[in-house]
């Protein structure tokens, strides 16, 4: 027999779905100060719906940026409390000419939903709100306790949400985590992310001369900061993507045997990857490791960006004063972001050239997490992901970072059951970015299904 919840879902889903769009319609890029005002008021929207659909205590909690959105419902005694986590943030929309239609207008093409948020995290979030109201509709009330806590941060570090939840722990006293803001392995295949990198995201300056200085006067003599850059960031990997900076990998805890066995039975195609996904000519890292290694259980370095100097048109020709990059270092379970900055930063210091002054800035961090498998909770996430979907879960670890899932086990002492429903191709952070319409349906149903199964 079918969830009465489940039926009301099935029933209201055009509803659900053009509430979508009207979310997705409000440009909240947390990154620019220009929609600063575009970030409340997605804020706005999320609390008014959040009441309307009959939770209480909702409202917003100011941060030094942008609010946060809370609210719950706490009338289930005996039964447990989750705390339901999405962001409603999104990141900036260049290059603007990639988008085949415009990134804050919904469109639906080939069974998926375009628009800037629509997978990340948007879709995802209105997927938990949706599920809640229908609960409540069916249930005249809900199954277990529930708390919501939303952010408008999370595409800029999170650092809002993260003092928030060390200093008002008691506000937010829960059994566990539900965070939708995580991918399907495959189309069709019920996914539950259960290890997540972490990172440490820098700026890293090094200044030369006084002021810019004409090259023809002074070229020979004076340092150029951006050799001196370059030098750095050749000496921190070598040509097959090992990481240079001593003691980097120290304590690094593998995957195990089970795990890694686990991972090779998962239907993965390097190839198609390398092509539908990445689009290189050929894949790159170190040797050793597989494609999913690499990716979930191994550290990385990148660089982000190389702004500074002359970049318009024609020519002139100037030595810059400084030079900047920004570099980022994931981590993986072992390793703390305290110590891999510590390493980091020693190590840019041995490797700077003469006639220069290199500052590293610490720009935000976050600790990375593995969940293990064997809670009650992630077992009801499996029975109703089974349900729903026809087939048993798959567990996988991500390559990103979710900060917050390190906060809530450090300050709250509840681990997180990482259900989300994005795809591989979903182009999270990048043009055309979408969500299967098929996969916000579903998950709707799996996120009920999943909150009436933990509530038993």
């Amino acid at each position: 027999m079918t969830s009465p919840a489940v039926e009301f879902a099935r029933q209201n889903y055009p509803r659900f779905l053009d509430e979508l769009k009207a979310l997705l319609r409000i440009p909240s890029i947390s990154t620019l100060p220009e929609h600063n005002s575009d970030c409340r008021k997605a804020a706005e929207v999320l609390v008014a719906e959040l009441k309307r659909i009959g939770m209480e205590n909702t409202r917003i909690i100011e941060t030094e940026v942008h609010p946060l959105v809370y609210a719950d419902w706490l009338h289930a005694p005996g039964k447990p409390t989750v705390l339901c986590y999405g962001h409603y943030d999104v990141q900036p929309t260049d290059p603007l000419d990639e988008w085949l239609t415009p990134p804050f207008e919904p469109t639906e093409r080939d069974g998926n939903l375009y628009a800037r948020g629509s997978a990340d995290d948007k879709g995802q979030v209105w997927a938990q709100i949706k599920a809640i109201e229908s609960l409540m509709v069916a249930h005249k009330g809900l199954p277990l306790n529930v708390r919501v806590l939303l952010e408008g941060d999370e595409e800029v570090g999170g650092e809002g949400i993260a003092t928030y939840v060390a200093t008002k722990p008691a506000d937010l006293k829960c059994d566990f985590a539900l965070i939708s803001d995580t991918e399907l392995f495959a189309p069709g295949l019920p996914t539950l992310c259960v290890g997540l990198r972490g990172m440490i995201y820098t700026e890293l300056e090094v200044r030369g001369a006084k002021q810019d200085l004409h090259s023809g006067m002074y070229g020979g003599a004076a340092p150029n900061p951006f050799f001196a850059l370059a030098e750095i960031l050749t000496g921190l990997k070598d040509k097959n993507g090992h990481i240079l900076i001593p003691g980097f990998y120290d304590d690094i805890i593998p995957p195990s045997p089970e795990e890694l066995a686990a991972w090779k039975s998962l239907p993965f195609d390097e190839e198609h990857y390398r092509k539908t996904e990445v689009g290189s000519r050929e894949l790159v890292g170190e040797a050793g490791f597989s494609v999913l290694e690499r990716t979930w259980a191994r550290p990385t370095l990148e660089v982000h960006g190389i702004p500074g100097g002359f970049v318009g048109a024609g020519a002139k020709t100037v030595i810059p004063a400084k030079a900047l990059a920004k570099v980022s270092m994931r981590l993986v379970p072992g390793m703390t972001t305290a110590k891999a900055f510590s390493l980091y930063k020693n190590y840019v210091d041995l490797l700077k050239p003469a006639g220069v002054d290199v500052e590293v800035r610490l720009i935000h961090t976050g600790e990375p997490s593995l969940i293990r498998v064997d809670n009650p909770y992630i077992q009801a996430a499996t029975t109703a992901l089974h349900e729903v979907w026809g087939k048993d879960t798959v567990f996988i670890r991500s390559g990103g970072s979710i900060p917050i899932v390190g906060d809530f086990d450090r300050h709250l002492g509840a681990p997180s059951v990482m259900m989300g429903f994005g795809l591989p191709d979903d182009n999270i952070h990048a043009p055309n970015e979408k969500f299967h319409l098929k996969n916000f349906s579903l998950g709707i149903e799996s996120l009920i299904r999943f909150m009436e199964e933990a509530g038993n």
